[in-house]
C-alpha cells in the first residue's frame, strides 16, 4: 500500500554541520543546498531555526525556490522559545516573527506552527490562560502544541486542545517522572508526531544536571519501535485530514536513518537513501537505492 497523500514524514530540522559526510556527501558539488538534498528524499522538513530567532525575509523565498522539484514538499516551523518558554508576548516580537513566515503561509508551504513546551509547563488554570493567550496571538495560524508533561493528556486538557482547534503532538521520549507518554491523539484537522528518541540522558540535559555537555537526542530507534509508531501514525490518520510524523534525533544523522524506515513502514515506494547514509548504516539501509556506488564504511554502526 502507497504512502498516503496526506501522510508526511521528514526529520525536525536539516542544517546540522555534522551531518556533512554522514547525511550529505563531503565533497558537493557548486550549487549544493542541503534542504534540496534532503527533499529529494522526504516531502516535508519541520523549521528548527525559528525556536531561536526569526527568519531573514530572504530566507523563505530562497527555501521556496530550492524544494520546487517536490511540489508535494510542506514546511512546519517551530514557534521561538521567547514565547513559549520565556512567556514573553511582545507585540513587535510577535509581529517579527509572523513577518519572517508570511511568505512560506502564502506559497501554501506552511503547514503549521510547532509550539514546544518544556516538561516543567504543566496543565494548571495559569498555564491553560498563557495557552489560550498564546493560541490567539498566533490565531492566523494553524497550531499544533508539544507537551511533556502527562498532566496535558488529561480529558479536560486535551478538551482545551480541541476547544481551541489545536493539534496535539503525540510524542515518544525517555520515561521521567510525569513525563508525557506515546499517544494517537487528533483535536485538529493536523495530526502530529515527534520521534526524539529514548535516551534518558536528554533530561539531565531538559534540566541542566548533565555531568558534561553532550548532544540531545542520541538514540536510534529499533524497526520494532518504529512499528509500534506506524500503528499509532495510522490510526491518526483516519481522523485527520494532514498527518506529520518527524524524527528529532539528529545526532550522527539518526534522524534520517529512522524517517527513511518510518516512511517505508507507511508505504512510501522511493526506496532511496542519502549513499553517505547507507554506507554509515548499512544494515538500516539494506536494500535502498543510492545516489552513487556505496563502498563500506570502516566504523559502520
Amino acid at each position: 500500500m502507497p504512502l498516503p497523500r496526506n501522510l508526511f514524514c521528514g526529520p525536525c530540522g536539516w542544517s546540522y554541520p555534522h551531518w556533512n559526510g554522514t547525511v550529505y556527501p563531503k565533497n558537493r558539488s557548486r550549487g549544493f543546498h542541503s534542504l534540496e538534498y534532503i527533499s529529494r528524499y522526504f516531502d516535508a522538513v519541520e523549521i528548527n531555526t525559528t525556536f531561536y530567532q526569526a527568519l531573514r525575509p530572504e530566507i523563505p523565498r530562497l527555501w521556496i525556490k530550492k524544494v520546487e522539484n517536490n511540489p508535494k514538499f510542506l514546511f512546519c516551523a517551530k514557534l521561538n522559545r521567547r514565547f513559549t518558554h520565556d512567556r514573553a508576548l511582545d507585540a513587535a516580537e510577535i509581529a517579527t516573527f509572523k513577518d519572517s513566515l508570511w511568505p512560506l503561509l502564502h506559497a501554501k508551504k506552511l503547514v503549521c506552527l510547532l509550539m514546544q513546551f518544556p516538561w516543567t509547563f504543566r496543565y494548571t488554570e495559569e498555564n491553560r490562560a498563557f495557552f489560550i493567550k498564546l493560541r490567539r496571538a498566533f490565531r492566523e495560524f494553524p497550531l499544533v502544541a508539544e507537551m511533556r508533561h502527562s498532566s496535558w493528556s488529561h480529558d479536560e486538557a486535551v478538551g482545551t486542545l480541541i476547544d481551541h482547534r489545536v493539534g496535539f503532538c503525540n510524542i515518544d521520549q525517555a520515561q521521567y517522572t510525569k513525563a508525557m507518554p506515546p499517544t494517537e491523539f487528533v483535536t485538529s484537522p493536523i495530526a502530529y508526531a515527534r520521534l526524539h528518541g529514548r535516551n534518558p540522558e536528554d533530561w539531565k540535559q531538559e534540566f541542566g544536571a548533565a555531568d558534561k555537555p553532550a548532544a540531545r537526542h542520541d538514540y536510534l530507534y529499533s524497526m520494532a519501535e518504529l512499528t509500534e509508531w506506524r500503528e499509532r501514525i495510522e490510526s491518526m490518520n483516519q481522523f485527520a485530514a494532514l498527518t506529520f510524523a518527524f524524527t528529532n534525533n539528529d545526532v550522527g544523522g539518526k534522524a534520517v536513518v529512522n524517517a527513511i524506515q518510518l516512511a517505508e513502514l507507511l508505504g512510501d515506494d522511493r526506496h532511496r537513501a542519502p549513499a553517505d547514509l547507507a554506507r554509515r548504516y548499512p544494515m538500516e539501509m539494506a536494500g535502498l537505492k543510492t545516489d552513487r556506488p556505496v563502498q563500506p564504511w570502516l566504523f559502520a554502526a
